[in-house]
């Protein structure tokens, strides 16, 4: 018998069991990662949830950690490394990765790490992966900040879809972690940042994030407010990071004429909202989406954390040990909370 390593597994609603798997040696273009740290996203809340039901489930795809062994045939990569890993798949074959869209390949999320289970696989003590998909982090880099470059990397896209100009106004609805790395981002490109927010403890986030005007939409009319502090115009930019679809079509009465609006959040349910297909005519305001990252966003994430021009620390509410998984998902599920991290 060989040596084992401990993978965690979602079996059914509300249910996660620790297994074993054979740790095995790589070959080629493999590389063998001990697990350092994974992030419990959206995508893990809803399997354990039953919102979405896909079992069994090996999941975790915010994850970060240090190369134990490479193959013979990789390059980039050493013994020692800090390294964050990108794991929603993307095949590099089909039109969307062969068109610059891996984002959006047509095997996004069919990811198969270990052997015998589907899913991305970070809640485990090491995963087998694809030099490809290993971004190399800063040695002085906390690897609890390092496994936060892939929704950063997701908010990398967003901003990068926006196309904010220096000085425009923008405005993000709603400041989850993601809502709070739109923030930063936006800062970081030179805009004026209007944050909203139910939440008082948020929009303290939202503040040390770097947000110049806060709204606290349970206590003044957000879409009046944003017009009154754009001379009526609206705002440049609207990201919506919150996932209802109310705030969506506010987040459309916002928006400036030649303005832009990313849907960015995931939308459950995913109920219809009233739209003036003649507005959007007439105003040309853009309205798209936004969803998972490309390669260069992950670098770019990378980069930004390595430079510790983006500290994630304050959007890290617990780090828990992969022994505690049911309780780090009932602590992530809990609205109040920004990332629990699992501790390999």
């Amino acid at each position: 018998m060989g040596e084992k390593y401990k993978v965690a597994i979602l079996t059914g609603v509300g249910q996660a069991e620790i297994t074993e798997k054979e740790l095995r040696q790589p070959q080629g273009h493999q590389v063998l990662v001990k697990v350092d740290s994974c992030a419990i996203c959206t995508l893990e809340q809803r399997m354990y949830n039953g919102v979405m039901k896909r079992y069994p489930f090996a999941g975790g795809h915010e994850a970060s950690g240090t190369v134990v062994a490479v193959g013979e045939f990789v390059k980039s990569l050493r013994k020692g490394d800090k390294v964050a890993a990108r794991l929603l798949t993307s095949c590099g074959e089909c039109y969307f990765c062969r068109s610059g869209h891996e984002n959006q390949c047509v095997i996004s999320f069919m990811a198969n790490v270990h052997e015998g289970v589907g899913g991305p696989g970070g809640f485990a003590e090491y995963m087998m992966l694809d030099a490809k998909k290993l971004y190399k982090v800063a040695d002085d880099l906390d690897l609890t900040h390092a496994a936060l470059a892939e929704p950063l990397a997701c908010c990398v896209h967003s901003i990068n879809n926006a196309n904010i100009g220096l000085g425009e106004d923008v405005v993000v609805i709603g400041v989850g972690i993601m809502g709070a790395f739109h923030i930063k981002l936006a800062k970081l490109r030179g805009a004026r940042v209007i944050a909203c927010e139910v939440e008082e403890e948020r929009l303290e986030v939202a503040k040390k994030m770097g947000a110049d005007l806060l709204i606290n939409s349970k206590k003044v009319n957000a879409v009046d407010k944003v017009k009154e502090l754009t001379e009526e115009r609206g705002a440049d930019v609207v990201f919506c990071t919150a996932a209802l679809t109310k705030l969506a079509e506010e987040s459309i009465q916002i928006v400036s004429k030649a303005g832009r609006v990313i849907m960015y959040s995931s939308f459950h349910p995913d109920n219809p909202i009233d739209l003036s297909v003649n507005k959007v005519h007439s105003s040309e305001m853009n309205i798209t989406g936004a969803v998972n990252a490309n390669t260069r966003d992950f670098l770019a994430a990378t980069r930004l954390l390595s430079s510790h021009m983006v500290d994630p620390s304050i959007l890290i509410s617990e780090t828990v040990p992969l022994e505690k998984l049911d309780y780090a998902f009932k602590r992530a599920i809990d609205p109040k909370t920004y990332r629990i991290v699992i501790k390999a």
